[in-house]
């Protein structure tokens, strides 16, 4: 006997997931963490604004950070975040753009 597939849902969220490579390994230097979640607090202001979805937090560790955000269009999302996105300084960065099961690569 088959297992049904679930059909596809039009109310799916979609992610934004940006990595950063920081300058060191672990969690970071102090002032990279703190432009990390000042870029976060203008990227929430910025989504809500748009009505595009939110920002879900960070991780650090590994000599990265990640930010996550989530959102009915992966596209519209990013098209909010990009710029703060683009202008953290921390190379090299990539976002995975996640719609449903396609996930995208773009680096930054």
């Amino acid at each position: 006997m088959e297992t049904p597939i679930a059909p596809v849902n039009g109310d799916e969220e979609h992610a934004v997931i940006a990595h950063f490579r920081l300058a060191s390994d672990g969690f970071g230097e102090v002032d990279q963490r703190e432009q990390i979640y000042e870029a976060e607090q203008a990227m929430e202001a910025a989504t809500e604004k748009a009505g595009v979805g939110e920002v879900d937090g960070n991780e650090f560790g590994g000599g990265e950070a990640v930010v996550y955000a989530y959102g009915p269009d992966a596209d519209a999302l990013f098209e909010v975040l990009e710029p703060t996105l683009r202008s953290l300084p921390f190379r090299p960065a990539h976002v995975l753009l996640r719609r449903g099961d396609a996930t995208t690569r773009i680096d930054l």
